[in-house]
Protein backbone atom coordinates (compact mmCIF):
# COMPACT_ATOMS: atom_id res chain seq x y z
CA UNK A 1 0.00 0.00 0.00
CA UNK A 2 2.83 2.38 1.25
CA UNK A 3 4.47 1.42 -2.66
CA UNK A 4 1.19 2.58 -4.20
CA UNK A 5 1.35 5.59 -2.21
CA UNK A 6 4.37 6.48 -3.26
CA UNK A 7 3.66 6.22 -6.72
CA UNK A 8 1.42 8.23 -6.78
CA UNK A 9 3.23 10.77 -5.18
CA UNK A 10 5.48 10.59 -7.56
CA UNK A 11 3.66 10.63 -10.29
CA UNK A 12 1.36 13.85 -9.18
CA UNK A 13 4.94 15.68 -8.59
CA UNK A 14 5.96 14.80 -11.84
CA UNK A 15 2.73 16.54 -13.41
CA UNK A 16 2.88 19.14 -10.79
CA UNK A 17 6.55 19.99 -12.33
CA UNK A 18 5.44 19.37 -15.95
CA UNK A 19 2.74 22.29 -15.69
CA UNK A 20 4.57 24.55 -14.18
CA UNK A 21 7.47 24.14 -17.14
CA UNK A 22 4.89 24.77 -19.15
CA UNK A 23 2.99 27.62 -17.39
CA UNK A 24 7.23 29.60 -17.72
CA UNK A 25 8.53 28.11 -21.08
CA UNK A 26 4.94 28.67 -22.90
CA UNK A 27 3.55 31.99 -23.62
CA UNK A 28 3.49 34.65 -21.55
CA UNK A 29 0.57 34.62 -19.25
CA UNK A 30 -0.31 37.68 -17.17
CA UNK A 31 0.31 37.13 -13.11
CA UNK A 32 -2.36 35.39 -11.21
CA UNK A 33 -4.57 37.67 -8.70
CA UNK A 34 -2.84 38.08 -5.39
CA UNK A 35 -5.03 36.01 -2.75
CA UNK A 36 -3.91 37.71 0.22
CA UNK A 37 -0.64 36.26 -0.44
CA UNK A 38 2.49 38.33 -0.37
CA UNK A 39 5.38 37.23 -2.98
CA UNK A 40 8.87 37.38 -1.07
CA UNK A 41 10.72 40.17 -2.30
CA UNK A 42 12.85 39.72 -5.54
CA UNK A 43 16.36 40.16 -5.72
CA UNK A 44 17.30 42.98 -8.06
CA UNK A 45 18.82 41.20 -11.48
CA UNK A 46 21.88 42.56 -13.05
CA UNK A 47 21.23 44.40 -16.20
CA UNK A 48 22.31 42.15 -18.92
CA UNK A 49 23.60 43.48 -22.33
CA UNK A 50 20.97 44.70 -25.06
CA UNK A 51 18.38 41.91 -25.68
CA UNK A 52 17.76 41.31 -29.41
CA UNK A 53 14.34 42.69 -29.96
CA UNK A 54 11.43 39.97 -29.99
CA UNK A 55 10.59 38.14 -33.19
CA UNK A 56 7.97 39.45 -35.52
CA UNK A 57 5.20 37.00 -35.63
CA UNK A 58 6.14 34.60 -38.38
CA UNK A 59 3.35 35.27 -41.48
CA UNK A 60 0.71 33.64 -41.35
CA UNK A 61 0.69 30.59 -42.95
CA UNK A 62 -1.83 28.82 -45.41
CA UNK A 63 -3.96 26.62 -42.99
CA UNK A 64 -4.94 23.93 -45.12
CA UNK A 65 -7.77 22.59 -43.16
CA UNK A 66 -11.67 22.83 -44.07
CA UNK A 67 -12.39 25.95 -43.43
CA UNK A 68 -9.69 27.82 -45.51
CA UNK A 69 -10.90 25.60 -48.43
CA UNK A 70 -14.35 26.33 -48.09
CA UNK A 71 -13.57 30.29 -47.66
CA UNK A 72 -11.44 29.33 -50.86
CA UNK A 73 -14.36 28.54 -52.45
CA UNK A 74 -16.38 31.22 -50.99
CA UNK A 75 -14.11 33.69 -52.72
CA UNK A 76 -14.49 32.10 -56.15
CA UNK A 77 -18.14 32.62 -56.02
CA UNK A 78 -19.65 35.35 -58.80
CA UNK A 79 -20.93 38.70 -57.01
CA UNK A 80 -24.35 38.81 -56.10
CA UNK A 81 -26.22 41.42 -57.55
CA UNK A 82 -28.53 43.45 -55.80
CA UNK A 83 -32.12 44.90 -55.79
CA UNK A 84 -31.85 47.57 -58.08
CA UNK A 85 -29.07 46.12 -59.94
CA UNK A 86 -31.33 43.07 -60.83
CA UNK A 87 -34.13 45.72 -61.41
CA UNK A 88 -32.11 47.76 -63.68
CA UNK A 89 -31.49 44.40 -65.99
CA UNK A 90 -35.10 43.53 -65.84
CA UNK A 91 -35.57 46.87 -67.35
CA UNK A 92 -33.03 46.70 -69.88
CA UNK A 93 -34.18 43.56 -71.09
CA UNK A 94 -37.85 44.63 -71.09
CA UNK A 95 -36.26 47.56 -73.16
CA UNK A 96 -34.97 44.91 -75.54
CA UNK A 97 -37.81 42.89 -75.86
CA UNK A 98 -40.00 45.97 -76.65
CA UNK A 99 -37.72 46.71 -79.50
CA UNK A 100 -37.68 43.00 -80.96
CA UNK A 101 -41.46 43.14 -80.44
CA UNK A 102 -41.74 46.14 -82.89
CA UNK A 103 -43.40 44.40 -86.36
CA UNK A 104 -41.52 44.61 -89.43
CA UNK A 105 -42.94 44.91 -92.77
CA UNK A 106 -42.29 43.97 -95.99
CA UNK A 107 -42.46 46.54 -98.95
CA UNK A 108 -42.29 46.13 -102.34
CA UNK A 109 -41.20 49.43 -104.77
CA UNK A 110 -38.22 50.18 -106.65
CA UNK A 111 -35.75 52.99 -105.27
CA UNK A 112 -32.25 53.45 -106.72
CA UNK A 113 -29.42 52.77 -104.55
CA UNK A 114 -27.23 55.46 -104.58
CA UNK A 115 -23.22 54.95 -105.35
CA UNK A 116 -21.25 54.96 -102.70
CA UNK A 117 -17.44 56.37 -102.25
CA UNK A 118 -15.85 53.15 -103.68
CA UNK A 119 -18.22 53.07 -106.60
CA UNK A 120 -20.23 50.14 -105.21
CA UNK A 121 -24.32 50.51 -104.71
CA UNK A 122 -25.30 51.59 -101.48
CA UNK A 123 -28.45 49.74 -101.03
CA UNK A 124 -29.17 51.05 -97.23
CA UNK A 125 -29.69 54.34 -98.33
CA UNK A 126 -32.31 53.10 -100.79
CA UNK A 127 -34.17 50.59 -98.65
CA UNK A 128 -34.49 53.74 -96.04
CA UNK A 129 -35.97 55.90 -98.59
CA UNK A 130 -38.00 52.85 -99.95
CA UNK A 131 -39.35 52.29 -96.78
CA UNK A 132 -40.17 56.07 -95.80
CA UNK A 133 -42.46 56.46 -98.99
CA UNK A 134 -44.10 53.78 -96.86
CA UNK A 135 -44.79 55.88 -93.92
CA UNK A 136 -41.93 53.59 -91.94
CA UNK A 137 -38.66 55.04 -90.51
CA UNK A 138 -35.79 52.97 -92.12
CA UNK A 139 -35.90 49.57 -93.59
CA UNK A 140 -33.16 46.88 -94.94
CA UNK A 141 -32.99 45.64 -98.79
CA UNK A 142 -34.50 42.01 -99.22
CA UNK A 143 -34.06 42.42 -103.08
CA UNK A 144 -32.13 44.26 -105.13
CA UNK A 145 -32.93 44.40 -109.43
CA UNK A 146 -29.81 45.82 -111.85
CA UNK A 147 -30.35 47.16 -114.95
CA UNK A 148 -28.54 48.42 -117.70
CA UNK A 149 -28.81 52.42 -118.82
CA UNK A 150 -27.47 53.22 -122.00
CA UNK A 151 -27.08 56.20 -123.71
CA UNK A 152 -29.42 57.04 -127.20
CA UNK A 153 -26.11 56.82 -129.30
CA UNK A 154 -26.60 52.98 -128.77
CA UNK A 155 -29.52 53.09 -130.64
CA UNK A 156 -28.17 54.92 -133.64
CA UNK A 157 -28.08 51.64 -136.26
CA UNK A 158 -24.37 51.20 -137.70
CA UNK A 159 -22.85 52.84 -134.36
CA UNK A 160 -20.73 50.38 -132.05
CA UNK A 161 -20.99 50.44 -128.94
CA UNK A 162 -18.39 52.50 -126.89
CA UNK A 163 -17.49 51.53 -123.27
CA UNK A 164 -19.13 54.61 -121.50
CA UNK A 165 -22.23 54.27 -123.38
CA UNK A 166 -24.10 51.88 -120.28
CA UNK A 167 -23.51 51.98 -117.05
CA UNK A 168 -25.24 49.73 -114.57
CA UNK A 169 -28.38 50.73 -112.05
CA UNK A 170 -29.30 48.96 -108.65
CA UNK A 171 -33.08 49.41 -107.39
CA UNK A 172 -34.09 48.09 -103.90
CA UNK A 173 -37.25 46.16 -105.22
CA UNK A 174 -38.14 44.42 -101.78
CA UNK A 175 -37.26 45.77 -98.16
CA UNK A 176 -38.15 45.21 -94.49
CA UNK A 177 -39.33 48.23 -92.72
CA UNK A 178 -39.20 49.64 -88.98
Amino acid sequence: MDQRLGMRAATAGAALSMLLIGATAGWPQAAPPSLGLQSPPQQPVAPQQAAPPPPSPPAQEENPGLFNEIGKLWDKLPRIKGPSETLDDIKGASESLTNMAKPSTMVSGRMACVAGPNGAPDCKAGADRLCQTKGYKEGKSLDIDAAEKCSPKVFIPGRKRQPGDCKTENYVIKALCQ
